[in-house]
């Protein structure tokens, strides 16, 4: 029989590590969260200290009888639940209900799952740190409180069923604000000369920089065209060749943050679908024989390298490139203030495990991201590149233009990342005669702000404190689910319920639905984690005045009536635009007298029956589409309209977060 018990969160997890500690050791997974705050109520005594009523979550209650089964006899039980504060928050309530089932417990971290790390990691046990508890109940309790509170409101202004988060909220109104700004932005154009300049038997491309004494930016293409005509049979000879070596510095290894924005950017990798695919390189697998982990715990926002990471990539880096490619001193990245420094940044378990080794064991997801993630670590530990610009000031009696080329001298870290910038500009030498090819007139048209994506709302909530690493890719989740927010061309664009709802919290909230103050929110409960203030402070400080708004908006707010123009077919009363959770609807305004109620329809036609307009509806998977409004007599469905072209929406599976509950049954 096993001397000990493990206690980890997930099935794949506790595989694994049951084959590295061997039979002494039976280890169990809790699938998560085994408590939680009810859903049907508020479940928080705000008189009494705010203190939470925690039930046993639903399908939990068999998994809780196992693990007491399971802790019977044995000698210790070790809670080996993520080094985070919801791993904690987890180990904490699975020690609250096996209180009477064991006498000691441990509790070990570790943050990549092989048997160097886990043998740390029993040899120096520890106790559950109550300040991350305390921390995570405060963020649940603060969470809980707010959408509680807030949804009601959005239900007599909008629709029942909606629900707001503290976090999401704020998010939601960046991609709102950013969505304004795009439509009231007014574009201007103006115009440039490009050259083509032959120098012998090349030829090589500069681009006007003066004409006479004018910076060489023009209005209209006419001026641009004059220009050109003015200078065309002019001579051109080089007036001077300027010569520039730079360093460029390797990249860090990766935070959650900065692996979410490089996966979306070069794999189209949606935020949620990064974590699912990570989570499954952290938990590990079997590659030739050996179940291991192949990446470290992927939600950290720290740079560290252990000492073992870095020998062994140093090894690595000088055996396969040569030891001047192997950093020679430790780089300094800004950190936040709230940084978890006892962390290690997202690496591969083992930089001798490549990619080629583990494709053959892993899915294709899964070995890009694995790969990413291996040259992004190696790039880090290795040297600077080096590259030479060369610029050349190419000049006529009216004319200057500049023409640059820029080659690597050394490649340092480009070795492993690939990346080939170089531009290539013929020899040049000063006072060289040059042959004018031809000229041609670039149209330059100003872009409006682009649209958030994952990859820059994720690097703009990490810039303003908002949100954790295990939050990121739950946010934007949460806004796509709610049907806040879609997707378009990669975009994140707000919904017309979106709109409505971000309007109304900052109408009514904007003192606490804003970016300073969830800032602020975020840095309290880090003071909490450090033991610095007591938990309940941050609601005690935040109830009053957030419940004084709560009852003078409650006071205010009223139901708008909207009319569309158009009348009931079945009693003529007129027809009122009205919302649901899937967006507005036409309805008749003597409901529930009259329940006449129809789609409002798009102005593109159905390209199959050629009679109905399509109307968008959205799925129970969450995705948007569009259906024919002759609907069953014409079937005709599609994910985009002609135009514009609307992609699928997000189809990643939602990680473990309960900010913003859907409070439907609340207050039923």
């Amino acid at each position: 029989m096993s001397k000990y018990l493990v206690i980890v969160e997930s099935p794949t997890k506790a595989k694994t590590i049951h084959a590295i500690l061997g039979a002494d050791y039976e280890v169990t997974s809790s699938m998560g969260h085994v408590v939680d705050l009810p859903p049907k109520r508020i479940s928080v005594d705000v008189e009494n200290n705010f203190l939470p009523h925690y039930k046993v979550m639903p399908g939990k209650e068999k998994i809780i009888k196992q693990l007491k089964k399971s802790a019977k006899g044995k000698e210790i039980i070790y809670i080996a639940t993520d080094p985070d504060r919801e791993g904690e928050a987890i180990g904490w309530h699975i020690q609250e209900k096996l209180a009477k089932e064991a006498k000691k417990f441990c509790r070990i971290t570790f943050h990549e799952i092989t048997e160097e790390a886990l043998k740390e990691a029993f040899a120096n046990p520890s106790i559950l740190d109550l300040n991350k508890v305390n921390s995570q109940i405060a963020r649940r309790v603060l969470d809980r409180v707010v959408g509680y509170n807030l949804s009601p409101l959005l239900w007599k202004k909008i629709v029942r069923g909606l629900s707001a988060g503290r976090v999401q909220s704020v998010a939601l109104k960046f991609i709102v604000d950013r969505e304004k700004e795009v439509k009231a932005f007014i574009p201007k154009t103006t115009y440039s000369v490009s050259a083509t300049f032959k120098a012998g038997n090349e030829t090589f491309t500069a681009t006007l920089e003066k004409y006479k004494t004018d910076k060489a930016i023009f209005e209209t293409k006419e001026a641009a065209q004059k220009c050109i005509e003015e200078i065309k049979n002019e001579n051109f000879a080089v007036k001077e060749i300027i010569k520039k070596q730079s360093k460029r510095n390797p990249p860090s290894p990766f935070t959650t943050s900065l692996l979410q924005q490089d996966a979306f950017n070069k794999l189209r990798f949606s935020s949620q679908r990064t974590m699912i695919v990570a989570q499954k390189l952290y938990e590990g697998m079997q590659v030739k024989d050996v179940m291991v982990g192949l990446i470290t715990y992927m939600r950290t926002d720290s740079f560290a390298i252990s000492d073992r990471a870095k020998e062994e990539a140093k090894e690595f880096i000088t055996k396969e490139f040569g030891e001047a490619y192997a950093t020679k001193k430790e780089y300094k990245y800004k950190t936040k203030k709230s940084a978890q420094l006892a962390h290690e940044a997202i690496r591969p378990t083992s930089i001798h495990r490549l990619t080629r080794d583990v494709a053959s064991y892993v899915s294709e997801e899964e070995a890009k991201l694995y790969d990413l993630i291996w040259r992004r670590f190696a790039a880090s530990r290795m040297s600077e590149a080096i590259s030479e610009s060369t610029k050349a000031v190419i000049t006529s009696n009216l004319a200057e233009f500049i023409a640059e080329g820029r080659k690597i001298v050394f490649e340092g870290y480009l070795k492993v990342l690939g990346v080939d910038d170089e531009v290539k500009l013929p020899q040049l030498n000063a006072k060289q005669g040059l042959t004018l090819e031809k000229c041609e007139i670039l149209e330059h048209t100003t872009k409006p702000p682009a649209r958030f994506n994952d990859a820059s709302l994720v690097k703009l909530l990490e810039e303003k404190g908002i949100g954790r690493p295990s939050t990121y890719a739950p946010i934007i989740y949460t806004l796509l689910k709610r049907n806040y927010t879609k997707r378009e061309r990669n975009a994140l664009m707000p919904t017309d319920l979106g709109i409505k709802v971000s309007e109304m919290l900052g109408k009514y909230f904007s003192e606490i639905i804003n970016e300073d103050f969830t800032a602020l929110m975020e840095e309290e409960l880090d003071e909490v984690e450090e033991g610095k203030i007591e938990w309940q402070k941050i609601l005690k400080d935040f109830y009053p005045s957030f419940k004084e708004k709560i009852d003078k908006a409650g006071s205010l707010i009223t139901k708008e009536v909207e009319l569309s123009g158009k009348n009931c077919p079945k009693c003529q009363s007129p027809l009122v635009i009205k919302w649901s959770r899937r967006g507005r609807f036409l309805s008749c305004s003597t409901f529930p007298a009259c329940r006449y109620a129809e789609s409002i329809t798009t102005e593109v036609m159905c390209p199959l029956c050629k009679e109905g307009k399509l109307i968008e509806r959205r799925n129970k998977r969450g995705q948007n589409f569009y259906g024919c409004s002759k609907f069953p007599a014409c079937r005709y469905t599609s994910r985009q309209l002609p135009q514009p072209e609307i992609p699928d929406a997000d189809k990643g599976q939602k990680e473990n977060n309960n900010e913003g509950d859907n409070l439907t049954d609340i207050v039923e």
